[in-house]
């Protein structure tokens, strides 16, 4: 019998070009990619299972995975391999052997996600893919008054597009920071898991906060109401990127 082994990857990609991290009949994925390029290089049908399903045109720089496979290459050996053969956007940090039963939606995890915003009077072509462009005069104390409201654990309802499908809306934020990087603005949030597009809701909302269209104390109505029409809109995929993930095993 075939000795198999599961092995983990950190992900990092540009999101521009894929139509999210999951398998989509319509377009190229993250996913998708992986598996045809591990499939090659290894020599057996795999499919990877992904932490985090990103949407299309968010990007990542530690989203994690992993699939299971009998070749004997060592687990540490398979990233630099990998890295040979996927496109130029998607780059493996890391690959390790994990138990066979370890899975990444199943273990006590936090993940950190940061939304940039860049304020300018005019865009600025290079920071296109990674930033939502903003021309209006934001008051940051307002937002980070506002974004103190959301830390804890809440019942995010509203803050999750409508039509998900899930067994509870509530969930943890450990921290939500808004912190100027010169003309940069950057929302970095942590908690131990998210809703269908809550950290772009979120953000979408404090923005309002700051351009004077919500008070600050608003966020605790917003957060009463569960009820996705009483948040702000949801911004633009182009700004966010996972950075990491921490798992407690």
């Amino acid at each position: 019998m075939e000795q198999r082994k599961r092995i983990r990857l950190v992900v990092a990609y540009d999101g521009t070009n894929y139509h999210g991290w999951q398998i989509q009949k319509n377009g190229m994925t993250i996913e998708s990619e992986l598996n045809r390029c591990l499939t090659e290089l290894l020599g057996e049908p795999i499919e990877v299972i992904g932490a985090s399903r990103t949407d299309a045109g968010v990007h990542a720089m530690g989203n994690v995975a992993v699939f299971d496979t009998s070749h004997q290459m060592p687990g540490k050996k398979i990233a630099y391999a990998l890295n040979q053969r996927l496109p130029e956007d998607i780059r493996i940090q890391k690959s390790e052997e994990v138990p066979a039963d370890w899975h990444p939606r199943h273990v006590k995890s936090r993940k950190t996600y940061e939304y940039r915003i860049y304020r300018g009077e005019f865009p600025m072509p290079v920071k296109r893919l990674y930033s939502h462009f903003i021309y209006a005069d934001l008051d940051v104390g307002k937002m980070q008054e506002a974004a103190a409201y959301l830390e804890g654990e809440h019942d995010f309802r509203s803050f999750c597009q409508t039509g998900a499908q899930v067994e509870s809306t509530v969930r943890t934020i450990h921290s939500l920071q808004v912190e100027e990087q010169g003309a940069d603005l950057v929302v970095r949030v942590c908690g131990d898991g998210f809703l269908y597009n809550m950290v772009r809701i979120i953000v979408g909302t404090l923005l309002e906060a700051g351009q004077g269209r919500r008070l600050p104390e608003s966020m605790t109505d917003i957060l009463e109401a569960r009820e996705r029409s009483a948040a702000g809109p949801t911004a633009p995929a182009n700004g966010l990127m996972l950075m990491r993930y921490e798992f407690f095993e």
